[in-house]
């Protein structure tokens, strides 16, 4: 049976419990969104999670980790330190992108180490295969493209990415609109030329009731891709990034009618000015499906910082309704991250994600802000370092200021501004 299949039995199973921790909604509320289809909570059939997390409508903003190999450096044991900082740094989920080496015992041993939902593009590997089989990824046949699913959710697999919203429509919409860095999506990319060559529709669309099999068979969750992103702040918002999100919520509908779980995926390279609109149009179009975005990036010219571009993109995003972000890196548009990377990712990400919940829902999220603020008035650096985000960091930096408990730090010294007028309001309470 599937999450789904359970809930409208009226048993509420210890999956959804232990999702709700921590969340302001409580199981029956968190149970009767996964049945509306405005939550999701990944989980294959095949295997236990022992950090289930619920991605969708009221609940904190979740964060993703992209780790995974390329052609170029393919080290199983490279991806397990990645997965460690990921872990370590508090991504809600992970995702195994991986393009090079033995693609399968990468994914097995990301899964089999992972206490967190495990997502993968399964195309990346049909596409490989088909290079290798036939010559060409256009010449990928479209059985290859559902056995490669299969293959993943087999594996143990919580959630695809399958792009099944480029078509034919939405290609000439593309080709129309003429737009600078045209597909930036690597899934997008294959399925888009493979259309041109073959001259056919996208099986993963024309053929779209054989993926909800998979999906059903394993419990699978199905994130509907975005292969018309932006990938230039200038192309956001364009005729064929909307036409493939009309796409996708017609497709939305039908995952909801078959009993899959099922989230949508946004941009990508977005202007501030556009964010929140985007975020509307989505939840609009897909009838409020959870909106899993990458940043979005709000500026083209930073590279080295673009985890910082996506961490602003990402705050607007997620105030706006966005339910879950993808992490960018420091090394994005540059090069394959390493373990220190992926830590500095998912950390910034986190920051933006818990700065929206702080504006979503205050009464719920506030306390930890409020906790650390007492700690500082009072001088307690322990305390302080207990509480930061990123302990590790913070005491690196603290290590080397040379501050005592209840001593002010280096930057103020005997004239910090809490120390100094706490004496006087303290005389002042007194008096009163």
């Amino acid at each position: 049976m599937t999450l789904i299949d359970t809930l409208k039995e009226g048993v509420i199973p210890e999956i959804v419990r232990r999702a709700a921790e921590n969340e302001p909604l409580d199981p029956e509320q968190i149970a009767q969104d996964v049945l509306s289809g405005v939550t999701v909570i990944p989980c294959n059939n095949l295997r236990r999670l022992e950090r289930p997390c619920g991605i969708g409508r009221s609940l904190r903003v979740k964060v993703n980790a992209n780790i995974g190999t390329s052609a170029d450096v393919a080290s199983i044991e490279f991806e397990m330190e990645k997965l460690k900082s990921a872990l370590d740094a508090g991504a809600d989920a992970v995702m195994d992108l991986s393009t090079g080496g033995d693609i399968d015992s990468v994914r097995r041993a990301v899964v089999k180490n992972s206490p967190v939902p495990v997502g993968t593009v399964p195309i990346y590997q049909a596409a490989i295969m088909a290079q290798e089989k036939h010559g060409s990824i256009v010449k990928m046949e479209p059985d290859e493209m559902f056995d490669a699913i299969e293959r993943h959710a087999a594996d143990g697999v919580d959630f695809v990415t399958v792009h099944c919203g480029v078509t034919t429509e939405a290609l000439h919409c593309l080709e129309e609109t003429g737009r600078i860095a045209d597909i930036v999506s690597r899934g997008g990319a294959f399925l888009a030329g493979w259309i041109i060559y073959n001259e056919k529709e996208n099986p993963l669309y024309e053929d779209f009731d054989r993926l909800l099999e998979i999906a059903l068979k394993y419990d699978l969750t199905l994130s509907l891709g975005d292969g018309f992103r932006p990938g230039a702040v200038a192309d956001a918002t364009d005729s064929a990034q909307i036409q493939e999100l009309v796409t996708l919520g017609r497709l939305v509908k039908r995952c909801r009618e078959a009993g899959v779980q099922v989230m949508v995926e946004g941009p990508g390279h977005v202007p501030v000015n556009q964010i929140a609109e985007n975020v509307r149009l989505a939840k609009e179009i897909t009838g409020g499906a959870p909106f899993y975005v990458l940043g979005p990036l709000v500026t083209d010219v930073a590279p080295g910082y673009d985890h910082i571009v996506a961490g602003m993109g990402g705050l607007l995003a997620a105030y706006a309704g966005a339910d879950f972000l993808c992490y960018v890196t420091p090394r994005e548009h540059l090069g394959l991250p390493g373990p220190e990377d992926v830590r500095e990712g998912v950390v910034v990400t986190r920051i933006a994600a818990h700065a929206a919940d702080l504006g979503r829902n205050p009464s719920f999220f506030m306390g930890w802000d409020n906790e650390m603020s007492r700690q500082r008035k009072a001088l307690h650096w322990e305390a302080q370092m207990e509480l930061a985000i990123d302990q590790r960091k913070a005491r690196k930096i603290l290590s080397t200021c040379k501050v005592e408990d209840e001593k002010g730090c280096t930057m103020c010294g005997d004239f910090c501004a809490m120390k100094f007028i706490a004496e006087f309001l303290g005389s002042r309470r007194g008096v009163c």
